[in-house]
């Protein structure tokens, strides 16, 4: 009898055992499937005002007029790929970090934000009104290369 009683109480910790390691496996498991939370949720559109912060807050800013544009006036501290170069460029532009996309007007932005959100970036957004706009706001700008 006491033969018997140890069997089944062995038998009782091999299901509890396994019970464990399944809910571990399932709880892992669903720690793997889970995308990583994205850098942070950005509007597909932000007005000059909301660009000017995200720029204060280190968001990467990214131009994607022309060359003679760029040079007659952009962003401090933004990088110029015009947006016929975007598609052949995305090493340059930063994972992981929040994108701010500007052109003139706000048509070239939308396009290049969703060029990049297509190829996987998550926390982009273009700029409404554009450069023109930024400069009617009086935000700094520079000239030149």
């Amino acid at each position: 009898m006491a033969r018997s009683k140890r069997k089944m109480k062995n038998q009782q910790v091999i299901v509890a055992a396994v019970a464990a390691v399944v809910l571990l496996g399932a709880v892992a498991g669903v720690l793997l499937v889970q995308d990583p939370a994205p850098v942070s949720a950005l509007p597909r559109e932000v007005s000059v005002e909301e660009a000017y912060e995200l720029r204060g807050s280190d968001a990467f800013i990214l131009d994607v007029r022309t060359p003679e544009e760029w040079e007659a006036g952009h962003i401090p501290g933004a990088t110029l790929i015009p947006l016929d170069e975007l598609e052949s460029r995305l090493a340059e532009v930063p994972r992981g970090e929040e994108i701010v996309v500007i052109c003139r007007s706000g048509n070239r932005s939308a396009a290049a934000r969703d060029i990049l959100l297509q190829a996987g970036f998550e926390a982009v957004t273009s700029v409404a009104g554009g450069f023109n706009q930024w400069m009617a706001n009086g935000f700094p700008s520079v000239t030149g290369p």
